[in-house]
């Protein structure tokens, strides 16, 4: 096994035979969650990038040798997906039982059935850019769809 296959299957959660991409979400959100012990969400958004980036080019590469566009074991898109729409969900631990979970659920269903702009990219744009487009696209809007929910939660619940 490459250390390619290791990265783009974010530790080989992507080759599970149900939901790779639900089972590859739920590793991120876990190991994005341990991280935000050690470092500040702003810190794990530019982990999100760099990831984003390095991953852009990998997956290039590894379709080229697959011979197949954004194979289902290739989950390292929905790590950066993850860990964007964890840094900008206002996360804290007050809330973290509540809005973790949230991120997710909303995470999964962006990504998904894509609306919007996410399905255009997923459908038009090519190579390791539009398997990891799509995906940091949905992990904004699942951010977004989080902080705005916990707003609501926090002023009429809580």
């Amino acid at each position: 096994m490459s250390f390619r296959r290791f990265f783009l299957t974010v530790g080989f959660s992507g080759l599970s035979p149900k939901a790779p991409g639900t089972v590859g979400s739920f590793v991120a959100l876990i190991l994005g969650l341990f991280l935000l012990e050690f470092v500040h969400t702003s810190t794990l958004f530019l982990l999100a990038l760099l990831v984003t980036v390095i991953a852009t080019k990998q997956i290039d590469i590894y379709e080229k040798e697959l011979g197949i566009h954004d194979s289902s074991e290739i989950v390292i898109d929905e790590l950066a997906g993850m860990w964007i729409a964890l840094s900008i969900c206002g996360l804290n631990s007050e809330n973290i039982f509540i809005t973790a979970p949230l991120a997710f659920i909303f995470f999964r269903l962006f990504d998904i059935y894509k609306p919007s702009i996410i399905g255009r990219i997923d459908r038009d744009v090519k190579g390791g850019l539009g398997v990891m487009g799509d995906d940091v696209v949905a992990g904004i809007f699942a951010g977004i769809c989080t902080a705005g929910s916990w707003q609501l939660i926090e002023k009429f619940f809580l």
